[in-house]
């Protein structure tokens, strides 16, 4: 995740936007996460990973993100 690259065209090749107009936070914000899944799940089909790998390792990424995901912590930070 904290891979950099001066190339931006390798960026474009997997970053899907999200338009901005016409939708409420909510949509806007669940849309966004859809998008960043699915460009996440064509990178990894394109270095290898099979479907089962690919749903594992998200899966395992998603279940820490909510694991440590401290709500009066958050709230206290914005």
């Amino acid at each position: 995740m904290n891979e950099t690259s001066r190339d931006s065209s390798e960026h474009d090749l997997f970053v899907t936007e999200f338009p901005k107009k016409g939708y409420g936070i909510v949509d806007y914000l669940q849309g966004r996460v859809h998008f960043a899944l699915l460009d996440q799940m064509k990178l990894m089909t394109t270095s290898g990973m099979t479907k089962l790998q690919i749903k594992e390792t998200i899966l395992l990424n998603v279940n820490e993100i909510i694991d440590s995901f401290d709500p009066g912590k958050e709230l206290n930070n914005s």
